[in-house]
């Protein structure tokens, strides 16, 4: 661990795991080994990381989330209190996952944030400034900047790199920041 890391007593840091400069691990937490944690992060009460996740710099998770193996967080993403990650498609008691290989991975990506409650089903990935609502359930993949509410989760617009919501405009422009977006395939893109 580095000097600069915080660890509460009550946490558990599984030996092997490989915890960044400024990390910050609070009450309750587990850490299994074969986990990589970025610099400045910070995990709140009762987070749960499993074996071979990966998590970036900057990332923010909030009280009671787990996160599953064959998830990985980039940089700056945003974790709300007991938002969920599934990581089996077809979960069945009598008939346990055999191996690693059949988790479904996600990926979230740089910046998004997943509100509070919000629940991700495995093998669906989320783009780069996403928003996922309070509550929501994604079931499929997300373009990058969408602003995505509800059960299912559907897209209800975009979203701006500071987090407010853009305005349906020519090009897109934040009222909150002034950054301007461009439509493509893969969602938006800063001008």
């Amino acid at each position: 661990m580095k000097t600069s890391t915080f660890i509460h007593s009550s946490a558990v840091v599984d030996e092997g795991a490989n915890i960044g400069e400024n990390t910050k691990i609070w009450h309750f937490c587990h850490i299994m080994s074969l986990v990589e944690i970025g610099e400045n992060c910070s995990f709140g009460q009762n987070v749960f990381v499993a074996n071979n996740v990966r998590i970036g710099n900057n990332v923010k998770v909030q009280n009671n989330v787990s996160i599953y193996e064959g998830v990985v967080l980039e940089d700056d993403v945003f974790c709300g209190p007991s938002m969920v990650f599934t990581n089996v498609r077809n979960p069945r008691s009598a008939f346990p996952v055999q191996s690693t290989k059949e988790y479904a991975n996600t990926n979230v990506g740089q910046g998004a944030t997943i509100g509070a409650n919000a629940t991700i089903v495995c093998g669906n990935d989320l783009g780069a400034w996403s928003f996922i609502g309070a509550g929501a359930v994604v079931t499929h993949s997300v373009l990058d900047h969408a602003f995505m509410l509800g059960v299912p989760a559907r897209q209800f617009g975009w979203s701006c790199r500071c987090g407010q919501r853009l305005e349906e405009n020519k090009p897109l422009i934040c009222a909150s920041c002034q950054r301007q977006y461009q439509r493509t395939s893969k969602g938006l893109i800063l001008l």
